[in-house]
């Protein structure tokens, strides 16, 4: 797989534009990333990174995420990879972005990781969601607002993806009925809190140590939502330490009950598996339903 050809002239126009003098691309050497086209970039001028992918399956995809990226950026409070550019060739789309060269994780990066977190997470808004749409993965996410957190994890999160998962024979009738008895559990078993900015697809992958050692975000699927949120799909599939947990409830302490929220939690997550994948997920999704529902 290599980088067509006039992509690379774009890019390299936008580095040109973006370093101050003309640069030259020597490489682009395709590296695994799952849902795009990745390449990293060999310049004259140091490494960068830039993501491809269909705009016509995909429209705005890459805006969405620069814009995500640009809003956690602008808390000053973890470090992402900075947008160079957003752009469209023929029918691919591009994203290009700062390249992060990663290192080992010390003792104090989980605790890092977890101030920085909460930090993130004071971010808030006057209503839960977004003014704008945006994907998890290649799902599009939908982020009407709603000033009450429950009504906006029904309608925004968990309703449409159980009806699409019923739709496509992934899950049944049953799953939905079980869905909706949850629906009428969730008012009273959410503490009430300001919607805070999340990173949205907060799973280990997303998750980098720059060569400082300091946590890097990336892929997001930003939104305002419930804190809860993060945090349990932190541990949805393992990869997150003690340390982390400890930090972060040291720097804004959880509501009592959280820890019984975690899988209520992880039910938007896995539907997105769910659709996107089938499969395993499957079943988590029917386990839960059955266990709250």
């Amino acid at each position: 797989m290599s980088l067509p050809g006039s992509i690379t002239e774009r890019l390299s126009v936008h580095l040109s534009r973006y370093i101050g003098h003309a640069v030259d691309i020597e490489q682009g050497t395709a590296i695994g990333n799952g849902n795009n086209d990745c390449y990293r970039l060999d310049t004259d001028n140091g490494r960068f990174f830039v993501k491809v992918n269909s705009v016509d399956r995909f429209p705005s995809l890459f805006e969405a995420e620069a814009d995500g990226l640009r809003r956690i950026l602008a808390t000053g409070t973890v470090r992402v990879p900075y947008v160079i550019a957003i752009g469209e060739d023929h029918d691919d789309g591009y994203l290009l972005l700062e390249h992060i060269a990663e290192g080992p994780t010390g003792p104090a990066f989980w605790r890092d990781f977890g101030r920085s977190l909460a930090a993130l997470h004071r971010n808030t808004a006057d209503t839960f969601g977004l003014e704008r749409d945006n994907y998890i993965g290649t799902l599009k996410q939908v982020n009407t607002p709603d000033p009450d957190w429950t009504s906006f994890l029904i309608t925004r999160r968990l309703e449409p993806l159980i009806q699409k998962a019923v739709d496509r024979k992934r899950l049944g009738s049953g799953d939905a009925l079980r869905a909706e008895q949850l629906y009428r559990r969730l008012p009273s078993l959410f503490p009430e809190e300001p919607p805070a900015l999340l990173h949205g697809d907060l799973w280990h992958g997303n998750l980098l140590c720059d060569t400082d050692g300091r946590p890097v975000l990336i892929d997001p699927a930003v939104y305002y939502g419930h804190r809860e949120m993060d945090l349990a799909m932190s541990r949805l599939f393992g990869g997150s330490e003690a340390s982390f947990h400890a930090a972060y409830n040291e720097a804004w302490p959880l509501a009592a009950g959280w820890a019984e929220r975690v899988d209520i939690c992880n039910l938007y997550p896995l539907l997105v598996h769910v659709n996107l994948f089938g499969g395993a997920y499957a079943q988590q999704v029917r386990g839960l339903l059955k266990r709250f529902g």
